[in-house]
Parts: C-alpha cells; structure tokens; sequence
C-alpha cells in the first residue's frame, strides 16, 4: 500500500555514520595535506609516515604504518657473498706451505754440510 509518503532512507542516500565518517576523512586528508605537500598525489610513503607521526591515532594503527613505511625509509640489506681477494690462500693451504717450506730450508743446511759427493775431488 502506498500512501504517497515516503518510508525510511531514500534509495542510495549515506546514512547519518558514512557522513560523519567521510567528513573526518575530509578534514584528516586537508591537515595531512597541509602538512605533507602531495600526500595524496600518488605518495604512499607520505601518508604512511603521516599516519605514522600522529599522535592522535591509536598506537596500533601507527605501529603498523612504521611497519610497512620502513621498507621504503630504510631499505633491508641483503646479504651477499664476500668474494675472496684473487690472491686469496686458505690458512691450510699456506701452513702446509710453509711445513714444506721449512723442511726444504732444513734439508738443504744439511745438503750444504756434506756437500755433494759426487764434485768432491
């Protein structure tokens, strides 16, 4: 039965909560905006990190604002193989050198001592 007066919210009318929020999202965009010059043009780190440096929102909130900004502040290292310098030998390696070394110097104090037999005259 239609009595010529309408009944409840009109089609596609915002209730009385989506205004208010959509206000406050207009005024928080106008002070970040004016603080932070094109905050809203594209610049995803200047509204993380407007979010983040606001006292007024909950800690939460900011929290994971630092937490996803800092990727973009603060790039993470990645770890990466030292390459070894070209002249590069391995502790074992130059012990046994040096063992081959000395017994060589060694063996040669005692060739120097008895002489070769064989340039004797």
């Amino acid at each position: 039965m239609k009595t010529g007066r309408p009944r409840g919210r009109p089609k596609g009318a915002k209730n009385k909560r989506t205004v208010e929020r959509e206000a406050a999202l207009k005024e928080m965009t106008a002070a970040v905006e004016k603080t932070v010059e094109g905050a809203f043009e594209g610049d995803a780190l200047a509204y993380l990190t407007s979010i983040y440096k606001d006292p007024a929102k909950p800690d939460n909130l900011r929290m994971d604002a630092a937490k996803v900004a800092i990727r973009y502040e603060r790039p993470a290292l990645i770890p990466v193989e030292q390459a070894p310098y070209p002249d590069f030998v391995p502790l074992a390696v130059r012990l046994k050198e040096y063992a081959r070394r000395d017994l060589i110097e060694a063996n040669a104090a005692k060739a120097i001592e008895g002489g070769n037999p064989a340039l004797q005259d």
